[in-house]
């Protein structure tokens, strides 16, 4: 059985790190930073993250975006969300080695509570990287491959699937088509390796490694799960291939999900 992505005691290990940042991206990061610093302050922010490829270390110049968690001391405000918005745009333009910037905004007594505990906890704990603030990971627990973080993570693909077949009908141009199937490509990656992980007994991020992972043990889907990550790692506008993720592919997973591993907790 592969240990990929665990610790010596068997835990999904955090992935990223500040010492990884490629180069190129490092004043991208110095900046985000300062600037984080600047917009939210303190009575505001409690902690600031980094994740995705660039902690990583596998961030591509001009092809990678910029990801960033803030931790808020209350719940994000109208206001929060149009800071966000203003400082996402500000080091969008400043930096052209990165293909856009997103920033999730969250309480940090919702990302430490029981009900995230196993989504948005083990996103913080395993998937993000500190970069500003005391790290919330101190209150959260250490995590297994199990169909519990499975479940809690991945299974509500089906609430997704009519939001995503509404927006490819309203596509209107290729722009729209490529953003649409990479945000689709993507979840329907993630969701494949969730799906086998607790078989697969590791972790990864890597979507050709999460495709591989899925074909080992659902080879008849193998093929279209390939489809998957290569529209997630570069977008198509082809309507054919959003209309396999979204009709085909999609809702066989979704139902499979369920039969495997459960709906996840509903959110309220």
């Amino acid at each position: 059985m592969t240990t990929a992505g665990l610790d010596d005691d068997g835990f999904i290990a955090r992935e990223g790190s500040l010492a990884r940042v490629p180069q190129a991206f490092a004043p991208v990061v110095a900046a985000a930073r300062t600037l984080i610093a600047e917009v939210f302050d303190r009575p505001r922010l409690h902690s600031a993250y980094l994740y995705g490829s660039i902690p990583r270390g596998t961030a591509i110049p001009e092809v990678s975006d910029l990801d960033l968690l803030l931790a808020l001391r209350q719940e994000p405000s109208a206001a929060d969300r149009a800071d966000a918005d203003a400082l996402e745009s500000r080091l969008d333009a400043s930096f052209p080695q990165v293909n856009g910037v997103g920033i999730l905004l969250f309480s940090a007594d919702t990302l430490l509570s029981e009900l995230e505990r196993h989504d948005l906890g083990w996103f913080v704990a395993c998937l993000c990287t500190p970069l500003l603030g005391d790290d919330l990971a101190a209150g959260l627990p250490r995590y297994r491959p199990t169909s519990t973080l499975a479940r809690e993570t991945n299974g509500d693909l089906a609430l997704a699937l009519p939001r995503w077949r509404e927006r490819a009908d309203s596509a209107g141009t290729p722009a729209e088509r490529r953003a649409l199937s990479r945000a689709v490509a993507r979840r329907i990656v993630r969701t494949g390796f969730t799906l086998v992980m607790p078989r697969w007994g590791g972790w990864t991020s890597d979507l050709t490694e999460s495709a591989g992972a899925f074909a080992r043990y659902y080879p008849e889907r193998a093929e279209q799960m390939r489809l998957a990550a290569a529209a997630a790692r570069t977008p198509t506008a082809d309507p054919a291939v959003l209309k396999v993720l979204t009709e085909d592919l999609g809702p066989w997973l979704a139902a499979e999900y369920t039969a495997v591993h459960g709906e996840k907790t509903p959110r309220t």
